[in-house]
């Protein structure tokens, strides 16, 4: 959406503002990153069910302040592989830490979602009605090349190698992998090389939605371990191609706006699903390339600390001016865990790949955001409870709702600030 610049000025003075009323407001006060990490309240929104005799689990997407009672999305459903597949994630990392059975039975069922959500065309639906029926229509469940697909493989891969010794399901996840692999290669492989322009800045095509380096990142992500697993050589192109589109979307440098950001589609930032930077050092380290884990270094040296200084925001639109970029828009909320999550877990990345301590201080300025450290000056997430509100919605003031989006992206943000990232 189109902001006049006047308009943007004025989001971007606002959001400075409130920075620094939360900075007064805790003057002499360092607010740490929280590290005690509670499931509580993701064990309150899940789930055991049992679908034609198949035992499977889910969360519940919704939870509505002040008794975090569930709701259903009346044109989605009240579970989705997209938020089923976080969980895999971060219960995968909390197994490896802790090895707590409950966590592996819990791994075992949500994967059972998952693959009952694989549509026979190889890649996912998302959501599932209360009558446990399939939303296979609505434009947030088909079954496509789209967030939940990609998140479907990530979590089949976190899941494989614990549950391994189950042939048969074992035999199941590397069965779905190969099928939504073989999509992408077909949809994302080999694709031309070209670029568009939009409102002055140039973008490449040959990303998932032309130029979506967000999903992008998400399919680097996804299909790392699929290579580590199988070594296909098509799978190694395949990320290299997507990194190679990345590079491009990169805008700006130390000295110059907007400060190597990476740009989420078109011409837009948006900080939720901002994965890029961490995408690129993880494909860096596995790939050996180093001009990746460079690029994603310039992001995080430069534009990090610009929205640190700054204020976060939801999303940035720029435009390009000849060499320069400028800003047309700028939308400071609502901010949520899942747009603060990415930053975290690229700094504490880049911490692991160079051992550099300033990453790691920054990882913990970015995760005091959980504990009052940002525009509201409230904290977001309570170790006591587990619970993580559903975002800042303007200064002092945020959504208690408490979802599954939220207390997961926490969950794995706080497990990364705790035990750092793999």
């Amino acid at each position: 959406m189109q902001t006049k610049h006047k308009k943007s000025r004025m989001a971007g003075k606002l959001a400075l503002f409130s920075l620094m009323f939360t900075m007064t407001m805790m003057a002499g006060v360092q607010a740490a990153a929280p590290v005690s990490v509670s499931l509580a309240h993701f064990n309150h929104l899940y789930a055991d069910l049992d679908i034609d005799g198949k035992q499977m689990g889910v969360v519940h997407i919704y939870s509505k302040f002040p008794d975090y009672t569930f709701a259903i999305e009346p044109k989605e459903g009240y579970a989705c592989v997209d938020d089923v597949a976080r969980a895999i994630v971060m219960l995968a990392h909390e197994w490896r830490q802790h090895r707590q059975a409950e966590s592996l039975r819990k791994i075992r069922r949500l994967t059972e979602f998952v693959l009952h959500l694989q549509n026979k065309n190889g890649y996912f639906n998302n959501f599932l009605w209360n009558d446990l029926s399939i939303n296979v229509d609505y434009q947030t469940s088909v079954a496509e090349l789209n967030w939940w697909s990609l998140r479907a493989l990530l979590a089949l891969e976190e899941a494989y190698p614990l549950l391994e010794r189950d042939a048969a399901l074992a035999g199941r996840i590397r069965q779905a992998s190969e099928r939504l692999v073989h999509n992408l290669e077909r949809d994302l492989l080999d694709l031309p090389r070209t670029t568009t322009v939009v409102a002055g800045v140039t973008v490449p095509a040959w990303l998932p939605a032309g130029s979506g380096a967000d999903q992008a990142a998400q399919a680097m992500l996804a299909l790392l371990p699929h290579y580590r697993r199988t070594g296909k050589p098509a799978v190694r192109r395949m990320v290299e191609s997507l990194a190679d589109g990345l590079l491009l979307m990169q805008k700006g440098d130390s000295k110059t706006y907007p400060y190597g950001m990476f740009l989420s589609w078109r011409n837009t930032w948006h900080a939720w699903g901002n994965d890029q930077a961490y995408a690129l050092l993880m494909a860096g380290e596995a790939l050996r390339r180093t001009d990746y884990v460079a690029s994603a270094l310039k992001e995080v040296d430069n534009f990090y600390p610009y929205l640190l200084r700054n204020g976060f925001a939801e999303s940035i639109q720029i435009r390009g001016e000849g060499t320069a970029f400028v800003e047309v828009a700028r939308s400071p909320y609502p901010q949520i865990a899942y747009g603060v999550r990415p930053m975290i877990v690229a700094a504490l990345k880049a911490h692991a790949l160079t051992k550099d301590e300033k990453y790691r201080t920054m990882a913990a300025d970015l995760g005091s955001w959980l504990s009052g450290r940002n525009a509201a000056g409230i904290p977001v997430y309570d170790p006591k409870t587990g619970i993580v509100f559903d975002g800042i919605i303007g200064r002092a003031e945020v959504n208690r709702d408490s979802g599954a989006e939220s207390t997961i992206e926490a969950l794995l943000a706080l497990q990364a600030l705790k035990d750092g990232v793999r």
